[in-house]
């Protein structure tokens, strides 16, 4: 008798049906049992206000957690950097599987970089269309401190139509996140990557969050033990640095913070992990942009220490003043 299907949860957009369809092949390897993808909609599909304004935390998570509650699905995937940084008792984050390109990413009109359309532009402002804060701040204060004139542009949609914007003329460019095109085989539509030095990306950016129902009375141990053969260590302790910075300085997945962890290595030797964080006003006109070095983590816990003590230093350098509203 063939086994029960295992039912993995997932949003609806092409990005996410993607991604989830290489976890599901994964997962289908690991078990020997079929694995069927449930499509399910959450609040921030559907809702046509920018995400500062409908705050980001959760509202691309919440949906999927409830039919995980709910006995739905069994599992679900969901991009890391779409996660409220405190995580629910009834549910484990099962795996983090290797990080993609972490990288933000320029997709431009007349396959332009950034440098290349604002020499073309003529002396007007080039117009750069993104949702998130994060990127409107390191932007603008990149363009301010390299005499570029730039003007960012709020958008909203999925891939096809934010690229549309710039093919079309309407925009002179997007920027979107590089492991997003990497996973729909669009890579090669990027006209210029944008250093982690320019612009530091969202904690977590890149990476999967494989979530399933905490291990209760014996139940789901077996689908936890086998979603656990997914997980990355490293990228595991280098995004819960970045997500525990986050925490730290109470701020939700729109705030415009950026946070990249990274390995230091002496030839093939790995010695110690550095985190850098950045915030800072939209406009650009201000950042508090630090970093810190220390031992490689080795468990949960010196990974949390890291971010909350990169962050205590952010915040003695005025960083609260500058995310707005901060998620309490």
């Amino acid at each position: 008798m063939t086994e029960k299907a295992l039912r993995l949860g997932t949003r609806r957009s092409m990005l996410a049906m993607a991604q989830s369809g290489q976890v599901a092949d994964a997962v289908r390897q690991l078990t020997g049992r079929p694995v069927e993808l449930v499509e399910i909609t959450t609040y921030g599909d559907t809702s046509r206000e920018h995400l500062a304004q409908i705050g980001g935390t959760g509202v691309f998570v919440t949906a999927l957690r409830d039919a995980l509650l709910n006995g739905e699905v069994d599992f679900a995937v969901h991009s890391l950097k779409d996660l409220p940084t405190a995580q629910p008792d009834d549910l484990v984050l099962a795996a983090v599987p290797v990080r993609e390109d972490p990288r933000d990413v320029l997709v431009a009109r007349d396959g332009l970089t950034l440098t290349e359309l604002a020499a073309a532009s003529e002396g007007r402002p080039v117009r750069i269309g993104t949702g998130s804060p994060r990127r409107m701040s390191q932007l603008n204060a990149y363009a301010r401190s390299h005499g570029l004139a730039v003007e960012t542009v709020p958008i909203r949609g999925n891939i096809d139509t934010r690229i549309g914007f710039a093919h079309s003329g309407e925009l002179d460019a997007v920027v979107l996140a590089a492991a997003g095109l990497n996973r729909i085989g669009r890579i090669g539509e990027v006209t210029d990557f944008l250093p982690v030095d320019t612009m530091l990306p969202a904690p977590g950016q890149g990476a999967l969050a494989i979530e399933c129902r905490a291990v209760t009375n014996g139940q789901n141990t077996a689908l936890a033990a086998a979603l656990a053969e997914l997980d990355d260590p490293y990228t595991r302790v280098a995004v819960t640095a970045e997500r525990s910075l986050l925490a730290a300085l109470e701020a939700g997945c729109s705030a415009p913070v950026g946070a990249y962890a990274d390995l230091l290595a002496d030839g093939q030797v790995v010695h110690e992990m550095r985190l850098r964080g950045v915030v800072g006003t939209t406009d650009g006109s201000t950042l508090v942009q630090l970093s810190i070095t220390g031992p490689v983590p080795t468990s949960h816990d010196e990974a949390v220490a890291l971010g909350r003590e990169l962050a205590v230093e952010m915040l003695a350098k005025g960083a609260a003043g500058l995310m707005g509203e901060r998620a309490l």
